[in-house]
């Protein structure tokens, strides 16, 4: 096998972007997953790039750095699309306090708008809300593939990492020599190193095609509160977005449930409940499918970004956030790996946090 100068574990859209950053620095990666490109959170994913669900923090500044990033890359066919946010609140009280975070989330642009003329099929229980033009989508799969493309980077699929040591990473297919690794496995990265990374399953609803009902990204002023929650319990908050092809995709659901990936009616049920009193002319649409994923969360809403090892890095624990975080996370990881200037500080993110 190969002799690379760094082998990333995950073909996800995090380890994708990390391979494609240290092959600009001019080393030879490998990327190995047990599965295929984007076969785990990446593939179950809406493809969110959001700063506006981002409250004042870490977070909120490698958000906003990566926006900045995403904006940056040159990569046709991947369905990006700065189409803006709209959080839309019900009550003067939620508007007074979604007007209040805006007014601390430093780098992040808003307005508050009179949300039909944004969005004008929404319900007459909307009363308000406020505009984010720096929110984006992008299609996660051909995004992650791309990345891996650019790198020019050896990709082995099918391959599952068996163990870890300084130097070498034994997998179902032999051993990898290698200086670096990078653990960018998702809801499997604590598996081997420890780290405290937990699966929160959630669910989308995607319906027949109907072309210009959603122009944005629609979500409840609550979605903040439940991407923030640390409950086990399910926590439920209206998102919902078209795509290119013309469907609507409906969110979203948070509930730490271990990998139980059982399909729950009750809560299919209530996101199309909750995205009809958005946009009550969905009552009449046809849902499709329905499709689950696990999301890699961390205790403190953080991901780990940094090393444990001389050897060993992580890109991990980025929860529902990690497509709108992998070109930082990838470039950070790069400049730690190759001493040059981050473009962020890196220690809140540092996986030490949790002990070594």
């Amino acid at each position: 096998m190969d002799a690379p100068d760094v082998t990333v574990l995950g073909a996800g859209i995090v380890g994708a972007a990390c391979a494609y950053y240290l092959a600009r620095e001019g080393l030879s990666v490998t990327v190995v997953d047990r599965g295929g490109i984007a076969g785990g959170t990446t593939g179950a994913g809406e493809g969110n790039i959001l700063v506006s669900d981002k409250e004042p923090g870490p977070e909120l500044s490698l958000a906003v750095r990566s926006n900045r990033l995403w904006r940056e890359l040159d990569f046709p066919d991947v369905e990006l699309e700065a189409k803006g946010g709209l959080v839309v609140t019900t009550s003067p009280a939620e508007q007074e306090a979604l007007d209040a975070l805006a007014a601390t989330q430093t780098g992040v642009e808003s307005q508050a708008v009179a949300p039909h003329d944004v969005e004008p099929h929404l319900g007459p229980g909307v009363t308000g809300g406020r505009f984010y033009p720096q929110d984006m989508q992008v299609q996660p799969m051909l995004a992650a593939a791309a990345f891996l493309r650019a790198s020019k980077a050896s990709v082995r699929l099918g391959t599952t990492v068996t163990g870890l040591a300084r130097g070498r990473v034994e997998t179902t297919d032999g051993v990898i020599s290698t200086g670096v690794v990078i653990n960018a496995m998702g809801v499997w990265a604590g598996e081997l190193t420890g780290l405290p990374v937990m699966p929160r399953r959630g669910f989308i609803l995607v319906t027949s095609k109907v072309p210009g009902l959603v122009r944005h990204k629609v979500y409840a002023a609550s979605y903040v509160a439940a991407v923030g929650s640390s409950e086990a319990d399910l926590q439920m908050s209206p998102v919902v977005e078209s795509t290119q092809a013309g469907s609507v995709l409906i969110g979203s659901s948070r509930e730490r449930v271990g990998f139980d990936s059982t399909m729950s009616l009750p809560v299919l049920r209530q996101l199309a409940a909750s995205a009809v009193e958005l946009f009550p002319a969905l009552a009449n649409v046809q849902v499709i499918r329905a499709y689950k994923g696990f999301r890699p969360y961390m205790p403190d809403h953080l991901p780990a970004i940094g090393a444990t090892e001389p050897w060993l890095y992580h890109a991990c624990g980025h929860e529902g956030a990690g497509v709108g975080l992998a070109p930082v996370t990838g470039s950070l990881l790069a400049s730690l790996i190759t001493g040059s200037a981050p473009i962020v500080d890196p220690a809140p993110f540092s996986p030490l946090r949790f002990g070594a």
